[in-house]
């Protein structure tokens, strides 16, 4: 492996884990509110994934994996 490439991938590696820290416990109160979920409506997002996974006959990436006939 070059030079370049171990220095580059070492700088990838600082700054893609920069963003990481440790959070605080007075600090989860915060990230447990409604506004910083993924999805501000989990019902809406569980039908959302629900058509699409019946639709498509697939599923990933989320939640856990049905049968495929659109009945689960």
């Amino acid at each position: 492996m070059s030079t370049k490439l171990t220095v580059a991938l070492i700088l990838i590696t600082l700054f893609v884990t920069s963003g990481c820290t440790t959070v605080k416990p007075w600090e989860r109160g915060t990230l447990s509110k409604k506004e910083m979920s993924w999805s501000p409506d989990p019902l809406a997002a569980t039908l959302g994934e629900h058509i699409y996974f019946a639709k498509e006959a697939a599923a990933g990436g989320y939640g856990s994996a049905g049968g495929g006939c659109g009945c689960n």
